[in-house]
């Protein structure tokens, strides 16, 4: 990975296409996601970044980056749980006032998660990142994180 700028615009436009050059060539979705959870982790430095698959009514712990996680998620529960339900990104500024919210991390304070759709429009798997910043994500990162997740996407066909 090159190095990235400071400003997040700009370490998401700058990293987006070196995602992009790790995905297109590889067929196998967990190296993909795999090495994702690898870059945003690295660029970012967030506490956790990794992804659920959906199996039925639960999230399943796939690739990711940072400490001990969450195995199973069920619909409905948690943060995670909330956006594999209703199909939309959730951002949290405080997780510990989250109805609900699954403490797999006492460190992690902030949190975004980007659902990914199969190409049916299915939600397939969550993007799941936490931040021990309280406050840290907004809607540059829906905005980016929700074109990685395109990406992911179009690796589904």
């Amino acid at each position: 990975m090159k190095e990235i700028s400071n400003d997040r615009t700009n370490q998401y436009t700058e990293l987006i296409p070196q995602i992009e050059s790790l995905v297109q060539p590889e067929a196998d979705l967990v190296a993909n996601l795999a090495n994702i959870s690898a870059a945003l982790h690295q660029i970012f430095q967030w506490h956790w970044v990794g992804f659920y698959r959906a199996q039925g009514e639960q999230l399943i712990l796939g690739p990711f980056q940072g400490p001990v996680a969450c195995t199973r998620i069920d619909k409905g529960k948690g943060v995670c749980g909330d956006c594999f339900e209703k199909g939309e990104t959730i951002i949290v500024d405080d997780v510990h006032q989250y109805p609900g919210h699954i403490a797999c991390s006492p460190h992690s304070n902030s949190e975004i998660v980007i659902p990914v759709f199969d190409n049916d429009g299915k939600v397939t798997m969550v993007l799941d990142i936490d931040s021990t910043e309280f406050k840290d994500f907004s809607q540059v990162d829906d905005k980016y994180l929700t074109i990685i997740a395109r990406l992911i996407t179009n690796k589904l066909n």
